[in-house]
């Protein structure tokens, strides 16, 4: 929930208050009447059902022609305001005059609630005003001081504007007619703008721009109008019509030039923010550049192959540590087993070589020339040697000795015990 302080508070409704109660007419009685030594007025305005504070200040109350008196109906000419520091809001008079209307007061507000009626007053169909004007038609006597003004602040506040006079009756009776030939004739030349407008004066002096024929021609132009006639307390049915009413002639180029000034200080800081933009922008780009940079280096086949090799590389020597972790594993291993195998190969040979070697005698002993000893041969049958047991009768062998060898055939055996 956002809070504000009472003072923000009051500040928004007498900022609320007095640009919607710019200039309000109101009737009723005096009371409670106060002439302070400042010169200043204070009353209170009421009616039967309610009462408004009021003041008019020294300035104003000087003009008045009459006396003001408890109990005297008056009509007020004014703005709302609020006394902020007590939060009271009060009719700040600008002219009072007593009740009942004088003829050019009575027509203005019959005429006044005339076109209000037709909707030449309406919002919504006010033209808005181009930003940068380039020519504007100026509606006014040409030898006004209201000319001179306009010329003046179009000069100092933006001097690429054309300014186009239509030299123009601003009083009297022909004022009205002159306002609306010139409307005319400045309406088909293509302006951005046109101001009408003149200087202050009385009711009777500016009537002109209350006539009827002036907000026709003002609510029948084309082209947008700025009406900027008298001072600020004066209001006319130009005013009205108009799509942007000035209080002054001055203030009307004011208000629809731009100020030169404020567009160089503009254009440096546009300058500034796109140079930063720019900056930021050539930075973002430049980072992304970069990161494109490096997305194309680690996907390069130049890239791709280094990767690769890299790989292998690792591959191969993690295959070699491997490997020679392996070897070294297997020779621990295999130690043992090499010290126990070649022990039992020694072992084994010493074995074999010693059977041979006795198999070697054994073969030396059965070699007939060997047996030597008389009396003993050999016994061989069918090319084997074989002991005499193993003969049978009929059976057919040999006997041999070192030196000779005998056929014979077993006729009968007999064993000894």
């Amino acid at each position: 929930m956002n809070t504000i302080t009472v003072s923000t508070l009051n500040e928004q409704i007498k900022s609320l208050l007095e640009s919607t109660f710019v200039r309000v007419f109101v009737e009723g009685e005096l009371s409670r009447i106060t002439h302070h030594n400042s010169g200043h007025i204070y009353f209170t305005l009421k009616d039967k059902n309610s009462s408004i504070s009021g003041v008019m200040f020294r300035g104003n109350a000087s003009k008045l022609k009459f006396r003001l008196e408890e109990g005297l109906k008056v009509v007020i000419e004014g703005a709302i305001t609020l006394y902020a520091p007590r939060g009271s809001y009060q009719i700040n008079a600008i002219n009072i005059e007593p009740a009942g209307h004088g003829a050019l007061a009575l027509a203005f507000e019959q005429l006044k609630a005339r076109l209000s009626e037709q909707g030449y007053f309406a919002p919504e169909i006010k033209k808005p005003m181009p930003k940068f004007p380039k020519r504007i038609a100026l509606v006014t006597s040409a030898t006004g001081a209201a000319l001179q003004d306009m010329q003046r602040v179009a000069s100092q506040r933006y001097p690429l504007v054309e300014l186009y006079v239509y030299d123009t009756v601003v009083q009297g009776e022909y004022a009205a007619p002159s306002i609306v030939n010139a409307i005319s004739a400045a309406d088909v030349q293509n302006f951005d703008i046109i101001v009408v407008g003149r200087g202050g004066g009385s009711m009777e002096d500016l009537w002109g721009f209350n006539e009827e024929i002036v907000a026709n021609a003002i609510y029948a132009a084309k082209t947008p109008i700025v009406s900027a006639v008298g001072h600020e307390i004066d209001w006319l049915i130009s005013d009205f019509v108009a799509d942007l009413r000035a209080p002054t002639p001055s203030a009307a180029m004011e208000m629809i030039l731009p100020d030169q000034n404020e567009l160089l200080q503009t254009l440096d800081v546009v300058a500034q923010q796109l140079e930063q933009s720019m900056q930021q922008k050539l930075i973002r780009a430049k980072t992304q550049l970069e990161h494109l940079e490096n997305l194309y280096k680690r996907n390069s086949i130049e890239q791709r192959i280094s990767n690769s090799l890299e790989e292998i590389k690792q591959v191969r020597e993690r295959f070699d540590q491997t490997m020679v972790y392996r070897f070294e594993n297997a020779k621990r291993l295999l130690m043992p087993l090499a010290e126990n195998l070649t022990r039992q190969v020694e072992s084994n040979l010493l074995q074999k070589q010693h059977k041979l070697q006795i198999l070697q005698q054994g073969i030396l002993a059965q070699d007939p020339k060997q047996k030597s000893k008389k009396g003993f041969a050999q016994t061989v049958k069918d090319g084997k040697i074989v002991e005499l047991s193993a003969l049978k009768v009929g059976d057919n062998f040999e006997a041999m000795d070192a030196t000779r060898s005998v056929q014979a055939r077993v006729e009968n055996i007999v064993k000894f015990i």
